[in-house]
């Protein structure tokens, strides 16, 4: 025969406040878990400093999400030319994988110093002269001269200028100096592969700036 216990009975009272004890505590640590689920997602992406410099861990291009791959400094003996950081679809360590890294990709530098921007289409062009075949140049006999003409028109950057020197697939080569665009985007992903060898190729403006592009660890 069963046994009915009154709800005024203490062993009642008992069952019903462990019940209802343990509900609360599932939902207090699912609401906890909620809170800190949504903290994480609205935890804003972290800042790499570098030369008093910081560069976003990830940006994104073109509706893509770019990571840093590494970031360098442009120097002659003591005279501190610009820092660069290199935004990839994911991390990569060789030239070889930057350059056949598909998506956006961007290069982002801060400068250290003010400087004409001829410097700038001198080191384009002189990197381009050394680590581009014959065949490479000469694919890009027209549209080269586009992009150091987009240079050229900035005149001068100043320090603490920001460039970002940004590949978008649909587009091509784009010069953005200080949130403003300069000239029309080049297009062609071989322009962009090139420009890159002039930081990566075997005979870079700067062995230490490639290092840190790459990734690797430079003081």
């Amino acid at each position: 025969m069963a046994v009915v216990v009154p709800s005024s009975h203490p062993a009642r009272i008992a069952s019903s406040t462990l019940v209802t004890g343990a509900a609360r505590r599932r939902f207090l640590l699912s609401l906890g878990a909620a809170i800190v689920g949504s903290a994480s997602l609205a935890r804003p992406a972290q800042a790499f400093k570098y030369e008093d410099q910081e560069f976003e861990d990830k940006i994104q291009l073109a509706g893509s999400s770019l990571v840093l791959n590494g970031v360098g400094k442009r120097a002659v003996s003591i005279l501190r030319g610009y820092v660069a950081g290199l935004y990839l679809s994911h991390k990569a360590t060789s030239p070889e994988a930057v350059y056949a890294t598909s998506g956006p990709k961007r290069v982002q530098i801060r400068m250290l110093l003010e400087v004409g921007a001829e410097e700038f289409v001198k080191a384009v062009n002189k990197g381009v002269g050394r680590n581009c075949s014959e065949a490479e140049k000469e694919a890009l006999s027209t549209r080269l001269p586009q992009f150091t003409q987009n240079l050229q028109s900035v005149g001068k950057v100043r320090k603490n200028d920001l460039i970002n020197i940004d590949f978008l697939p649909e587009q091509g080569t784009v010069l953005i100096v200080n949130g403003k665009q300069w000239g029309q985007a080049v297009p062609g992903a071989d322009l962009y592969t090139a420009f890159l060898k002039v930081f990566l190729g075997e005979k870079p403006v700067d062995k230490r700036l490639k290092a840190g592009l790459l990734g690797e660890t430079t003081s």
